[in-house]
């Protein structure tokens, strides 16, 4: 049997948020959150990526990365009230040029779950100054670092932030309101439709879309109508709505567009990990499937399924935003890589970037350091970076333009994942 395949033209990248990698930033809700109790480890130092962002820059270049996807610290670029700190806006910038010098494109996040003290203060994005703030920090940063980056994501994962911030209970602030949650998504929508204007119209060349974290929801018994009416309700709140309604600024029940319709996306951008198995509203996982080590369903033909999906609806270029694993030994991650970009190799949807999920081991929210999903090991107590069996994979995957059957055995073949 041959498990080759060829990538064609899609380019491989990783994805990181600045929050996660780096460190010395105490004016941001997720260092609040820490200090409160709910975090495993702390962001503190992260993986002090703000200190040794050169060092990761090459260390991407040797690895052959061909984009990169990097976050912005909003509390650092603006840590009070219209007041924009100019240092960091030239380190940042210094960055995005090494990047580029180094042959890697650049797409930056402008946000990515934290915000500064003062914005959280005042109630975040539930705050009637809210959409008038971010849209001041875009423009700041449009006009300051625009000209070296060709590709933007405005809003990470609008969807998980309101979900686990607003319903959930257990990220910044902790509010346990589904009410409360909708409000939170709704509001998002003008802010990443201004971000789009602002963006294009000081560069109307470049690429913007917002990151939708994109689950498969799949009845847990295909017969019941109860699961079958679950899932799709499931799908329709968490990512369906809130992707209409922010691509086109038209109204999407529960959601309230712009009042302007028009077109507010230039490629999907696509977080995904896993499939939900619903019975109701809450996530449910599927027995006797393989798992990765948070206990998410490990599903590769997940990630056509979303693509194809929202590309069938809204067509435009596919970017996979991000997609990883967590697997803290690197047991089973070059399988998943194989398994994942095999099927978007072989979809006929002509995926043009995949951004692994992510770079180093790094601060992964509630889990703190506990969780790794990076191609590089970070060693938390030295801040030494390792490539991994998994990240070595990856380069040569990317030097070969895909997988040939000789990578397959030398990378592929011994590795299994674990069913529970």
């Amino acid at each position: 049997m041959d498990n080759s395949f060829r990538l064609g033209n899609m380019l491989l990248g990783t994805a990181a948020s600045a929050t996660q990698i780096e460190g010395y930033d105490k004016n941001n809700s997720w260092y609040e959150w820490h200090k409160l109790g709910w975090v495993q480890d702390s962001p503190k130092i992260a993986t002090q990526h703000w200190k040794k962002w050169q060092e990761d820059t090459r260390l991407m270049a040797d690895m052959g990365i061909q984009c990169s996807r990097m976050g912005l610290e909003w509390s650092r670029i603006e840590p009070k009230p219209g007041e924009f700190d100019q240092k960091a806006i030239a380190r940042y910038r210094e960055e995005l040029a090494m990047l580029r010098d180094l042959g890697i494109k650049p797409m930056v996040t402008l946000w990515h779950f934290s915000n500064p003290i003062w914005f959280e203060d005042r109630g975040a994005f539930l705050w009637d100054g809210a959409e008038k703030a971010f849209l001041a920090y875009v423009s700041r940063v449009v006009s300051d670092l625009g000209d070296l980056v060709e590709s933007w994501i405005t809003l990470n994962e609008p969807n998980v932030y309101a979900v686990n911030g607003y319903n959930g209970g257990n990220w910044p602030p902790g509010e346990k309101s589904m009410l409360k949650a909708l409000k939170v998504m709704n509001a998002l929508v003008p802010c990443h439709i201004g971000a789009y204007n602002i963006i294009h119209e000081r560069f109307p060349d470049a690429r913007v879309s917002f990151a939708i974290h994109a689950r498969v929801f799949d009845p847990k018994d295909p017969k019941n109508l109860k699961h079958i009416a679950a899932a799709r309700l499931s799908e329709r709140l968490f990512q369906g709505a809130i992707t209409e309604a922010m691509y086109t600024g038209k109204d999407c029940f529960p959601f309230k567009g712009c009042g302007k319709l028009g077109k507010y996306y230039d490629f999907h951008g696509i977080n995904y990990y896993t499939r939900s198995t619903s019975t109701g509203l809450r996530d449910g996982v599927r027995e006797n499937s393989p798992k990765n080590d948070l206990g998410w369903e490990i599903y590769p033909e997940g990630i056509c399924r979303v693509a194809r999906k929202l590309t069938k609806k809204f067509p435009a270029p596919v970017y996979i935003t991000e997609n990883g694993t967590c697997d803290n030994s690197d047991s089973f991650r070059c399988r998943y890589l194989y398994d994942h970009l095999k099927a978007l190799a072989e979809s006929g949807l002509g995926v043009e970037r995949y951004y692994h999920w992510c770079f180093c081991d790094n601060f992964e929210w509630l889990e703190g350091f506990s969780a790794r999903f990076g191609l590089i090991r970070t060693d938390f107590e030295t801040q030494a970076r390792t490539v991994k069996k998994s990240g070595r994979f990856y380069s040569e995957i990317i030097r070969n333009g895909g997988v040939t059957q000789e990578m397959y055995d030398g990378y592929v073949a011994d590795e299994q994942y674990c069913v529970g």
